[in-house]
């Protein structure tokens, strides 16, 4: 009988222990967005740059025309919108997809990104590029600058529309990860961010060339923009080279997630690129919230050897309040699931040596992520500290002695 009360105490506490782990491992978050089709594929957090989910994200591959959104953003920071582009024999000469420009005719730089961005018209995008910097080739080199100061190293541009080309810098690629960088930087950073959202919102426009005499209307190809609450704007691409391609930002209650994929399928598989960023951005909304760091730690007084402290006192010993300099801080927000969690690792001098001087850095303050370093601040001190000299010694002396 002693046996088998054991034996039913034993698998009572078996049963229990197997149901915490799997209640422990329905409650965790998923790994990511489950099965995805296209070969590179990201999730970004469109605020701190942060990679949520990358699949070989950081993989070099063309990116067809969401090349587009660059060559948009760029003519938006360097033109006029109403500034006249003439067209080149050059831009006339695009393969398809293209409006069907004719060299010597003139059109507004408003239309004709409108043209680029909804219709993803090639010879749209030349005639822009060539108006911006005189040629495809300055222009690319733009292009390549820009992508070096968003910190793109696996990207490079020769073409303003996508189309496959090389230079000596190398081929038209990029990578995911840089792409939703680049994105990121169009909807939420740009100083043109605003027109730039407008132009790749509208649903249909019509415009005229400047003559008058040929008229042309564009319709908007990102069928994303109706597929989920919140999705900001939009690029699609393809080539026999690149495939399907796709570059997308969405946003919800101050969460700002842009997803970018590439070579997703060829044809006939041109809705694999809606259904990948519909599962990207699901794993976002559902598992990712805001969080602020608030940056509340401090050091405390620091020992100053050989200081004198505030009340003139010389036996005692002197000491150094210190803080964070925040004054250059831009204060960001984070994507993090639930199980994540941002941790904060402060290095603080033991003592000082008189004289310390108001703003010395004395440490530095740190938040990880991890192993990832997502901020860090000098320690400084906030007040001038004396050394102590021997009339301090003698001040002291006489004020207690002898007055």
């Amino acid at each position: 009988m002693r046996k088998i009360v054991y034996g039913f105490l034993w698998g009572l506490f078996f049963l229990a222990d197997l149901c915490a782990v799997r209640a422990g491992a329905e409650e965790g978050p998923p790994a990511g967005p489950g099965d995805l089709y296209a070969q590179s594929a990201v999730l970004l957090d469109g605020e701190s740059g942060r990679v949520l989910f990358g699949k070989n994200e950081n993989e070099v591959l063309p990116m067809a025309s969401t090349t587009k959104i660059m060559t948009c953003i760029l003519a938006l920071e360097n033109g006029d919108l109403k500034d006249k582009a003439a067209a080149s024999a050059h831009a006339a000469a695009q393969p398809e997809v293209r409006l069907g420009v004719h060299a010597g005719e003139e059109y507004y730089l408003e239309d004709l990104l409108y043209a680029m961005m909804l219709e993803s018209f090639n010879d749209s995008a030349v005639v822009i590029a060539e108006h911006i910097a005189g040629s495809t080739e300055k222009f690319a080199a733009l292009m390549n600058e820009k992508a070096a100061q968003l910190g793109c190293t696996g990207t490079h541009f020769v073409t303003p529309n996508g189309l496959d080309g090389e230079d000596a810098g190398g081929a038209h690629a990029t990578t995911a990860a840089d792409l939703a960088r680049i994105m990121a930087y169009c909807v939420a950073q740009s100083p043109k961010r605003e027109e730039f959202l407008r132009i790749t919102q509208t649903r249909s426009y019509s415009f005229t060339d400047v003559s008058g005499a040929r008229s042309f209307s564009c319709q908007n190809h990102n069928a994303f923009l109706d597929m989920m609450p919140g999705v900001l704007s939009g690029k699609t691409g393809f080539t026999s080279a690149a495939g399907y391609c796709y570059v997308g930002a969405l946003e919800d209650g101050g969460r700002l997630f842009i997803a970018a994929l590439l070579a997703c399928g060829w044809p006939y598989n041109r809705t694999y690129k809606w259904s990948d960023t519909r599962k990207l951005m699901t794993y976002g909304l559902e598992n990712y919230e805001n969080h602020v760091i608030r940056c509340t730690e401090k050091p405390g007084a620091i020992p100053v050897l050989n200081g004198l402290a505030k009340d003139g006192d010389p036996w005692k010993m002197a000491a150094a309040a210190a803080a964070p300099d925040l004054s250059g801080r831009t204060q960001r927000t984070y994507l993090l699931r639930k199980d994540e969690k941002i941790r904060s690792r402060m290095s603080v001098q033991k003592s000082l040596t008189a004289p310390v001087q108001k703003g010395t850095a004395v440490g530095k303050l740190a938040y990880y992520l991890g192993e990832e370093k997502l901020e860090e601040y000098p320690i400084v001190v906030l007040e001038d500290v004396k050394a102590r000299r021997f009339s301090d010694w003698f001040g002291w002396a006489c004020g207690r002695y002898l007055l």
